[in-house]
């Protein structure tokens, strides 16, 4: 056997047109010495195809390559290699062996009743079957057949490829391997649905996959099915993992307190999202997967045990007493039972019905457009000057009916600039929801965006509150620095810088937070008029990304784009350095009549939103 590698275009077009089986002819080669001779112990040669006197030609032989046959498990031999279908009645998640390569372990049985061990090495994770459960379905090409202990096991070698199916009966039969190009027909359907069928009859499957949240009990091992919102280092032995699956535990949970600065992801979240999430603590070896996991990861998590809490309970609190009763999750080191983590792929069946759980709180809590309209028919807080609406919930208003009625295909035609009269039926409109129709409006430069979420919010603070550091104020204000105790602060110690802007208009007083959570800025806006939240890059206090809201009066949050320079008016928003943005509602409908279809914008300002400048 001799290596040929291709390089530029080539590589590309042939990756795209080879199939495993396939007949190759090249020339227009160089031939060099073979750098990886030492492990792959094939040709000291190796044939260089770059450039453009090399070409490959592929010829589709797959019907002369002769189909895998299988063997069933009570007919191996040992010596020999071969291919085999399996149930998986064990597995351990891929582990770091003593060498350089990941090991994952299993053990198979198939219709003889025969259980075998296997054990696949690889140096990269990607590599590895892709098992989640007990009752998957597992076809090994070339692994070699070795005598252990008096018993047959398998073992991976040169050419090993792996694909694995979900083993419940009725699903669909969707292939899970890492492999660019597989052979895969009918035949094998038909394998995959049988040991399906026959693993159902004797029960090999567990009746529980996992185990949600709501049912964990104490001193309980399990299986659990989440999706990972955070996750921080404790120690070198420890790292957390805050996780939830849309379920709220019936007991108590611990919560484990680590620096915000140190967490990858949102530090905090709303409370009432807070009572679903889980604190695990993983330990040993598999804290080094853990690294490689990000926030928004749906992960399968095995063989975690919920301790009661105790005075040995490790991640105890000071702010949460001994004696009250309440559950830490411990993933444990080492391998046993099938301890570890995987990473579920999005088109996972598990990870859409976490997505569909998950997303019904997300529904749940969202702003309901009853909300909305009573909060838009408050009554607006305009400046002098500006027009003011009657607070009714609509407006009735009418147009002049001696303009000329048109069809919608001579709307069309019309030159921009001019009022039409039109009689046409609603064929659709979008947002379906009232409140996704209000955005963020800049009069200076005409652009309109989303007003963001909470979610979103939640990041940015968390991300800021880690640059937090002592800085100087600017210099238009009168600082003074104080502590302001927050009722619901889960931290000790959070900085707030006081200070009044001196301007030419009536000054107004201001209290500059900075390294504060969402949640904690809000809570202060209950208490103080006017909340800017800041950060101190390089210790030079500045405002937060132009995402955020760069002031916030009680419930209400003001919203900018680009720097302004103003010297006309000396409002704070343009002493902050900002270009107020104003709330707006933006619908579209889709218009139709008997000649044509038309897309009609409703732009209107938000006036019950309207901030007031200071």
């Amino acid at each position: 056997s001799i290596n040929v590698i291709l390089q530029g275009v080539l590589a590309k077009d042939f990756s795209q047109a080879v199939n495993q089986g396939d007949e190759v002819v090249a020339c227009g080669f160089a031939v060099e010495k073979s750098p990886t001779l030492h492990i792959d112990k094939l040709h000291p040669c190796n044939l260089q195809l770059s450039g453009d006197a090399a070409c490959v030609f592929v010829r589709n032989v797959c019907i002369l390559s002769p189909k895998p046959t299988y063997i069933r498990l009570d007919e191996l031999k040992a010596g020999t290699v071969v291919c085999v279908y399996g149930v998986v009645v064990f597995f351990k998640p891929p582990f770091r062996s003593r060498g350089t390569d990941f090991c994952s372990s299993l053990k198979i049985t198939d219709q003889s009743n025969q259980k075998i061990r296997c054990n696949v090495f690889c140096e990269k994770l990607e590599d590895h079957p892709k098992i989640f459960q007990i009752g998957d379905i597992i076809r090994m090409h070339r692994v070699k057949t070795q005598l252990f202990n008096d018993s047959i096991m398998l073992v991976n070698t040169f050419g090993f490829s792996a694909v694995t199916f979900n083993g419940v009966v009725g699903g669909p039969v969707e292939p899970r391997t890492s492999s660019r190009s597989f052979n895969f027909d009918q035949e094998d359907v038909r394998t995959v649905e049988k040991l399906r069928s026959w693993a159902a009859g004797e029960a090999i499957l567990p009746p529980v996959p996992t185990i949600p949240l709501s049912a964990i009990q104490p001193k309980a091992y399990f299986d659990l099915t989440c999706q990972l919102l955070a996750k921080a280092p404790v120690d070198t032995t420890r790292t957390l993992l805050r996780v939830w699956d849309g379920t709220r535990c019936p007991h108590k949970l611990l919560k484990v307190m680590v620096k915000p600065d140190v967490m990858e992801g949102p530090s905090s979240f709303s409370a009432e999202k807070e009572t679903l999430i889980a604190d695990i603590l993983v330990y040993d070896n598999h804290v080094e997967f853990a690294r490689q996991l990000k926030p928004g990861d749906f992960l399968r998590i095995y063989n975690l045990r919920a301790l009661p809490g105790s005075s040995k309970g490790p991640g105890l609190t000071s702010s949460q007493a001994e004696e009250v009763d309440h559950l830490a999750f411990h993933l444990h080191g080492g391998t046993a039972y099938g301890r570890g983590i995987r990473v579920l792929p999005e088109n996972s069946p598990d990870v859409q019905e976490l997505k569909r759980v998950t997303g019904a709180f997300a529904k749940d809590k969202e702003p309901n457009d009853s909300m909305l309209l009573e909060i838009w028919s408050t009554p607006p807080q305009s400046p002098p000057g500006m027009k003011r609406y009657p607070p009714s919930s609509a407006l009735d208003l009418r147009c002049c009916h001696d303009v000329q009625q048109v069809a919608l295909s001579e709307l069309k035609q019309c030159q921009p600039g001019h009022f039409h009269h039109v009689r046409a039926r609603l064929k659709s409109y979008e947002p379906r929801r009232l409140h996704q129709a209000l955005k963020l409006y800049c009069r200076k430069c005409s652009t309109m965006q989303d007003v963001p979420d909470d979610e979103l919010l939640t990041g940015i603070f968390s991300e800021a509150s880690r640059t937090s550091a002592p800085c100087s104020p600017p210099p238009w204000a009168l600082s003074g620095q104080a502590a302001v105790p927050l009722a619901s602060s889960r931290r000790t110690l959070s900085i707030h810088l006081s200070t009044h802007l001196v301007c030419q208009c009536k000054p107004k007083e201001l209290l500059f937070v900075m390294g504060s959570t969402l949640e904690e800025t809000m809570q202060l806006t209950t208490g103080y008029q006017n909340v800017v939240p800041v950060r101190a890059p390089g210790g030079h206090m500045t405002l937060l990304e132009l995402t955020a809201p760069y002031l916030f009066r009680g419930r209400r949050r003001y919203y900018g784009s680009e720097l302004i320079i103003s010297r006309r008016r000396c409002f704070c928003s343009a002493a902050l350095g900002v270009q107020p943005l104003q709330f707006v509602l933006l619908m579209k409908l889709q218009l139709l009549d008997a000649t044509d279809t038309l897309d009609v914008f409703l732009w209107r300002d938000a006036v019950s939103l309207e901030l007031n400048p200071l």
